[in-house]
């Protein structure tokens, strides 16, 4: 996987994230062939796995709704231990 792949991937809130920006912490490896995103921590346990997409366009085309938030953005709620 290549861990510097530029696309996007939607989190678990339905929120759009860059791969280069996941916040939370996070680190991604994404394989933009396989279509594929790991969010995973500084240890490498994964978090999330998503679709990889190239584009805020591709998402939109897929028929997903999702709103592209910055790394500072949390993920999950309070109520969610987060």
């Amino acid at each position: 996987m290549n861990e510097m792949a530029a696309g996007y991937f939607v989190d678990w809130d339905g929120n759009a994230r860059s791969t280069l920006d996941p916040g939370g912490g996070y680190l991604c490896e994404a394989d933009p062939v396989a279509r594929y995103v790991a969010i995973v921590t500084k240890s490498g346990a994964v978090m999330h796995e998503a679709t990889f997409f190239k584009n805020l366009a591709d998402i939109e085309k897929s028929g997903l709704k999702a709103s592209l938030v910055p790394g500072t953005h949390p993920w999950g709620r309070p109520d969610e231990g987060f």
